[in-house]
C-alpha cells in the first residue's frame, strides 16, 4: 500500500523550524529522536549552514501535520525532498 503525503501542508516555516531543531539538538541527537539517517547526495543550504534535505522535509511534515514520517515513506533525492523543499524556496545543492 502506497502512502498519500500531503507535502502542499508543509510551509517553510515547518522546514525553518526542523531546522532550528537540528541546530539546537545536534545531528547525533535530532536523528535519534526523529528516525532519520544523514544524507550524503545532497545538502539544504540556509544563512551558511548545511542541513540533510529529506529529514528536515520529514520532520517539517510531522511539525505541519502531526503525522510522524519514516525515512521509507519518502524518497530523499531529486525525485522527492529535493524537488519539494526547492518549491518552498530552499535551496538543495548536490554534494
Amino acid at each position: 500500500m502506497t502512502r498519500s503525503i500531503a507535502w502542499d501542508r508543509v510551509t517553510p516555516a515547518d522546514v525553518r523550524r526542523a531546522m532550528k531543531e537540528y541546530d539546537k539538538l545536534g545531528p547525533q541527537r535530532f536523528f535519534a529522536a526523529h528516525g532519520f539517517a544523514p544524507t550524503t547526495t545532497y545538502t539544504l543550504v540556509q544563512d551558511g549552514r548545511s542541513y540533510p534535505p529529506k529529514a528536515m522535509l520529514g520532520v517539517a511534515y510531522e511539525f505541519a501535520t502531526g503525522e510522524r514520517l519514516a525515512s521509507g515513506d519518502f524518497e530523499g533525492g531529486r525525485a522527492g525532498a529535493v524537488t519539494v523543499l526547492g518549491r518552498l524556496g530552499f535551496t538543495v545543492e548536490h554534494v
